[in-house]
């Protein structure tokens, strides 16, 4: 996992499916993570605008194909960047509990807890990636997956179980790509 400002929650979830978590600092090379020989690789959630870590987009662009990955919050903007996708700052950010987020799959609508001050812009998004999830607040991409590899993510905190842990399947989502 790499740590971003991973909440101590976060590492509990991915725990809680019987999974041995190391947590690497988020300054450390694709190549560092690759020489551990993961099963899959965790972006964490953290602070600010994604495009003031261009060292992790580029991590992240590396370990693309390599390992399934699941980013949460920022990881998901770092995964959309390394994608080939562009974020921008919302007028307003979301913060707090309580945002509903459509799953388009199944058009099942999840309440979410969000705090995040950008986004991944729409107008951006390369062939590669296709959107999950949209918050029917702003209509703003709440989540993708890559189509050619195993990678997807969420804008959103799914550990924190807003609602009755209506995004906890994410996690196990995650596992079974690993397991692949």
């Amino acid at each position: 996992a790499y740590d971003f400002g991973i909440k101590l929650n976060i590492l509990r979830r991915l725990v809680a499916t019987g999974t041995r978590v190391t947590v690497v600092p988020a300054s450390t090379p694709a190549a560092d993570v690759l020489a551990l020989s993961p099963d899959g690789v965790f972006l964490s959630n953290g602070p600010g605008d994604p495009a003031a870590v261009p060292y992790a987009v580029a991590a992240v662009r590396e370990l693309i194909g390599q390992v399934p990955i699941f980013g949460i919050c920022l990881g998901h903007q770092l995964l959309s960047l390394a994608s080939g996708a562009k974020t921008f700052k919302l007028k307003f950010g979301h913060r707090g509990a309580n945002h509903p987020v459509q799953r388009l799959r199944d058009s099942v609508v999840e309440i979410t807890s969000q705090n995040h001050g950008f986004a991944v812009d729409e107008e951006t998004l390369p062939d590669c990636l296709e959107v999950t999830h949209r918050s029917l607040n702003d209509d703003t991409i709440e989540g993708v997956r890559r189509r050619d590899v195993e990678a997807f993510s969420v804008q959103y905190h799914p550990e924190a179980s807003a609602g009755p842990h209506d995004s906890h399947y994410l996690f196990e989502d995650f596992l079974e790509l690993v397991r692949r």
